[in-house]
């Protein structure tokens, strides 16, 4: 198991035109290769952010274009990557589920997680109802690697703690997050969810998210963070702008605050 290594997160405005949005991940995913991040994390519906009830006519198998091409991405490059979420098909269900792919640097598929959280809200201004044209998953997904059990987890399910205790958090050294985070909600929860889910969990955080406005209507808050099991953030993007952040990734530190505050084993329920 590699103790050291570095994690980035992609941050990007998708829009409608699937191939521009595959391009520009790809384009993505081979700088922060360069820049030798070893686990790559895309946001979430990477490949096509627009209306919710058109999901379905963009939506694809998991052999489909989308998943063959960052399969390919993740083997090309040597990396354990995170290819955001997308739109997966269902058979008899007019909805689709918002999928997430873990592929090893060998393009093998190692992680499977359907969004289980789904994102409902009537605020003044943001009315979402994800639920209408999505079903929810039902499985948390964990995958052991030589960089440590990487947890998986999509946007919304970031305001659900059960989520990640729902899982032996001894053997997780990282959570990845891809995510639309609206920028109404994000500019107050944002960042507090992060660092409130890798410290009670003590675990490293990596949370990539969409920026800018889409079809919709709605803004997408940016600020794609990694942060650290004590809760630090070790790397912040800007709200406004095409980005790669990148931290290395300790699991001496994560072994460190398990040792000091060894609060998962102090659990009762």
């Amino acid at each position: 198991m590699s103790d050291r290594w570095i994690a980035a997160a992609v941050q990007m405005n998708a829009g409608e035109d699937k191939e521009v949005n595959l391009q520009t991940a790809e384009r993505l995913i081979a700088e922060a290769a360069a820049q030798g991040a070893r686990l790559v994390v895309l946001p979430e519906l990477f490949n096509y952010l627009g209306r919710l009830e058109d999901l379905a006519e963009h939506a694809e198998s998991l052999d489909g274009p989308t998943a063959t091409r960052m399969r390919q991405a993740a083997q090309k490059h040597e990396i354990f990557l995170v290819a955001g979420s997308f739109a997966e098909l269902r058979q008899g269900d007019d909805r689709v589920s918002n999928t997430s792919l873990l592929f090893d640097p060998q393009g093998k598929q190692l992680g499977l997680y359907r969004k289980m959280h789904l994102f409902d809200i009537d605020l003044p201004d943001v009315h979402v109802h994800e639920s209408k044209y999505v079903a929810p998953g039902d499985l948390p997904s964990v995958c052991p690697t030589e960089l440590g059990g990487l947890a998986q987890a999509i946007c919304y399910d970031l305001r659900f703690p059960e989520l990640p205790r729902s899982l032996n958090l001894r053997e997780v050294a990282c959570l990845a997050l891809p995510a639309a985070f609206t920028a109404k909600t994000g500019a107050a929860h944002w960042e507090v969810l992060i660092r409130a889910r890798a410290i009670e969990n003590q675990l490293f955080v990596i949370a990539a998210n969409q920026f800018g406005r889409y079809v919709s209507g709605i803004q997408s808050y940016g600020h794609s963070l990694i942060v650290d099991p004590w809760g630090t953030v070790l790397a912040e993007a800007s709200g406004d702008a095409e980005e790669i952040i990148t931290a290395e990734i300790s699991l001496d530190k994560l072994r460190e605050v398990r040792q000091h505050m060894p609060t998962l084993g102090h659990r009762r329920i």
